[in-house]
């Protein structure tokens, strides 16, 4: 006889377990059960049917996989947890008698762990667990950085110590520097929300999020516990990062952290990186300073570059490299030309072609001494520049230690960063200035000589299009080119504000356009000459049967009707200017306005011809297949519009610039 199955102990009432039951069978308060489950990756499930899991469950009722749970019972952290219940217990009945002495040595105990030799918990095993391969750490990178530049930004607050914001933004900082040095950022993108920064390292692209420095304003609805949880956590998971990236390149972690230049304001520059010069076994180190090393390169190293070299400059002048001798005597012959990638068919997609390019990320403002106006935000511009090659920077006094130089009027300065108004000064009759006080205080109307100013967004474009932009578009005062997310790729047929008109705008949008300006021009003329004209509505209505008449299905037979048409509306004009003694008008026929008109009918005919083969084949799909296609055609069609408005309100502005030149010069 078959075993009897008793209820609740198989199917989905023995797979999911409510967080009450998981609470009491972890033997932890409702804190701790939240901090271990967002350390060891677990969440809640949501069950297909909730009574069939508990009768009792309500729409608010939390369940977990039972698997989760019992994995959570080997978790070495419960048994810290539970000693830290103990010593709450130990401080409170110590309270309760009246002995503080005893609850103040407990209290001290906890504090000290190191002289006790009870320490505290820490997430070394959890990171491991959790990320067994460094790849894997880098993959969950962007939330880490994000949340942690955010904290470093934060005020301290009862919710938010000032240990925790500090440690996060020494991590962040060093993260930074690897950056710096590696040369590993690759574009930057102005938002409302804040900075966004993204790095490739080793190979995977991370892209996080950083806030304006501003005040914030911490609001009481916000719950800083499980923040705080989640930034524990990736704190220790950025340490374990930042030694992993540091030793890869031959640096010391930590690196060498002044703590008087950091209360000064040098951030960046409080660090100071050492070098382990691995070409040798000895423990000797080396100083890293903006990017500069102070000991030249090995000298065994040296020499084998150097005959190295001196063995390709011989085959060369021998005639040739050997890959050039063989490819001789092949069939083919080695080039250096780039693969393109072709569509196979008309029509395909079109594939990103390789391009050569020599432009080094580390070399883009290797060859400049900036300087940043204090109006400037000086942290980002440091990071960008330094991380682009840039290894003199200054600043005013007041933004900060760590420059290069404090004086504007140092020579050496080829570009000064500013984010103020042209000066524009009105001298009085008494010789006194009045000037508006956003303006540069430079000289009057003066700038130095040799050096070229800018706007902010000149160092954000040009990295992220990797080369130096045109100084003339970001002069101060100067109207700025738009600043789009580099993040962003456009798709085919999209609007593009960086593309002029003419290569993206689609042949009957451009045929519409045409005929619009003619039109326009006409109906000017017309104006003037109204007497010599017909009745202008009995027009209008003829026009509008002639778009309301939507042809036949056969093309030849649409072609004769439209022909028809036309010559019975023509014989009727003549003869109602006949009945009312009006003069016909005799329209010049232009050659160029006829030939678009021609295209534009032909345009149309090849649109009707393609909607009625669409028609005709969504005929052949499944009913819940052609559903889904005209949801996509749907969407198709609505950003496709949205397009074609934003490129015609993009060409009504171009003509009224034209036309205010036009009257200006004029």
């Amino acid at each position: 006889m078959a075993k009897i199955k008793k209820k609740g102990q198989s199917g989905s009432a023995k797979n999911y377990i409510t967080r009450t039951q998981a609470v009491k069978k972890l033997q932890l308060s409702l804190p701790d059960f939240r901090k271990l489950c967002i350390w060891k990756g677990i969440y809640p499930r949501e069950p297909r049917s909730k009574k069939k899991v508990s009768k009792s469950a309500t729409a608010s009722t939390t369940f977990y996989y039972t698997k989760d749970i019992q994995y959570l019972l080997h978790e070495p952290l419960l048994q810290k947890f539970r000693d830290q219940k103990v010593l709450e217990k130990k401080i409170s009945r110590a309270l309760g008698r009246g002995d503080v002495s005893d609850a103040a040595r407990f209290e001290r105990n906890a504090a000290r762990p190191e002289k006790t030799g009870k320490p505290r918990y820490t997430l070394n095993h959890i990171i491991r667990e959790r990320y067994p391969t460094f790849i894997d750490a880098l993959r969950d990178l962007d939330d880490c950085l994000s949340m942690l530049f955010l904290f470093a930004s934060l005020p301290s607050t009862s919710a938010v110590p000032a240990k925790m914001i500090a440690r996060c933004e020494r991590l962040c900082q060093e993260f930074q520097h690897y950056l710096i040095v590696s040369h590993s950022l690759r574009k930057s993108f102005l938002s409302i929300k804040g900075i966004y920064y993204q790095a490739n390292i080793q190979g995977e692209d991370i892209l996080w999020l950083v806030p304006y420095k501003f005040n914030q304003r911490i609001m009481g609805d916000i719950d800083f516990r499980i923040m705080g949880t989640f930034v524990e956590f990736y704190m220790t998971l950025l340490s374990f990062v930042n030694y992993r990236l540091y030793t890869s390149i031959g640096l010391k972690y930590p690196p060498k952290f002044d703590q008087l230049k950091d209360e000064q304001g040098a951030e960046l520059a409080a660090f100071s990186l050492e070098g382990v010069n691995i070409a040798t076994d000895s423990g000797e180190t080396k100083a890293i300073t903006n990017g500069e090393s102070e000991h030249g390169p090995d000298p065994k190293v040296q020499a084998e570059v150097n005959k190295l070299v001196k063995q390709l400059k011989d085959e060369s002048s021998n005639g040739g490299t050997p890959m050039e001798t063989d490819a001789e005597g092949g069939e083919e012959t080695a080039t250096d030309a780039i693969d393109k990638f072709e569509a196979a068919a008309p029509g395909g997609d079109v594939l990103p072609q390789p391009e050569e390019s020599n432009s080094d990320p580390g070399q883009l403002f290797s060859n400049f001494t900036i300087f940043l106006s204090r109006e400037t935000p000086r942290q980002p511009l440091e990071f960008i520049l330094r991380a682009f090659g840039c290894k003199r920077i200054g600043w005013d006094a007041v933004l900060g230690e760590g420059s290069v130089t404090t004086d504007k009027t140092d020579p050496s300065i080829t570009h000064q960063i500013v984010d103020r108004p042209v000066v524009r000064a009105a001298m009085a009759a008494n010789g006194d200035g009045e000037d508006n006080q956003t303006a540069q205080k430079l000289a009057l109307n003066q700038r130095y000589p040799g050096r070229i100013y800018v706007q902010p967004q000149w160092v954000w474009d040009s990295i992220n299009d990797l080369e130096l932009k045109s100084p003339e578009l970001y002069a101060p005062g100067a109207a700025l080119p738009p600043h789009l997310s580099p993040f962003v790729k456009s798709a085919p047929g999209a609007y593009d504000p960086t593309l002029p008109l003419d290569a993206q705008e689609t042949e009957a949008e451009a045929l519409d356009a045409q005929l619009a300006d003619s039109n326009g021009e006409e109906g000017s003329d017309e104006d003037v000459e109204n007497d010599m004209d017909v009745d202008s509505d009995d027009e209008d209505e003829d026009e509008e049967n002639e778009d309301d008449f939507g042809g036949f299905s056969e093309g030849e037979g649409e072609e004769d009707e439209d022909e028809e048409e036309e010559t019975t509306l023509q014989r009727q004009r003549e003869l109602e200017a006949e009945l009312s003694g009006k003069l016909i008008k005799s329209k010049p026929v232009d050659a160029k306005m006829k030939a678009k008109l021609e295209a534009k009918k032909a345009l149309d005919k090849k649109a009707r011809e393609e909607a009625e083969d669409l028609e005709r084949a969504k005929g052949m799909l499944s009913k819940k297949k052609r559903k889904l296609f005209e949801q996509m055609q749907y969407t198709n069609n609505k950003k496709s519009a949205e397009d074609v408005k934003l490129r015609s309100k993009r060409r009504k502005l171009e003509k009224e610039k034209e036309k205010a030149k036009a009257n200006g010069k004029a």
